[in-house]
């Protein structure tokens, strides 16, 4: 058999990136990003996020495709955040995400990086190309 393990950084925005996720829903929303993503067949490595995006440290299988797991992800996670955590008016993600490939040896960094999100953006220590361009 195969050995396969495909890794991923993947970055969805709210819509219009407007700061609407709340901080008392972090651990609701979380959960539910890790079980959807397990739910999926997928191995979530890390989530985080500010009020207007979020990161996921991913391995997705390679026969799942990259665009179907996000839109699956987000989809639910947006009738999550509707049905179950009433935030005041609708509540969309952007259409457009970002997503880059992250080596074995560079997961680490990267699951810092996405667990530090707090402590970065006060700071102003994130990665500025990739916090921009979604």
């Amino acid at each position: 058999m195969p050995y396969c393990r495909l890794l991923y950084h993947i970055i969805w925005t709210t819509k219009n990136r407007e700061s609407l996720l709340k901080a008392e829903w972090e651990q609701d929303l979380y959960g539910y990003l890790w079980g959807k993503t397990t739910a999926l067949r997928c191995i979530p490595l890390a989530i985080n996020g500010m009020s207007d995006h979020i990161h996921l440290a991913i391995s997705i299988p390679p026969t799942q495709s990259i665009s179907k797991i996000v839109g699956h992800i987000k989809g639910s996670s947006s009738r999550y955040i509707n049905r179950e955590l009433e935030p005041k008016g609708s509540f969309a993600w952007q259409t457009s995400y970002g997503v880059l490939t992250v080596s074995e040896s560079g997961m680490s960094k990267l699951i810092r990086y996405i667990d530090a999100q707090k402590q970065h953006h006060a700071d102003e220590t994130t990665n500025h190309g990739l916090e921009k361009a979604m």
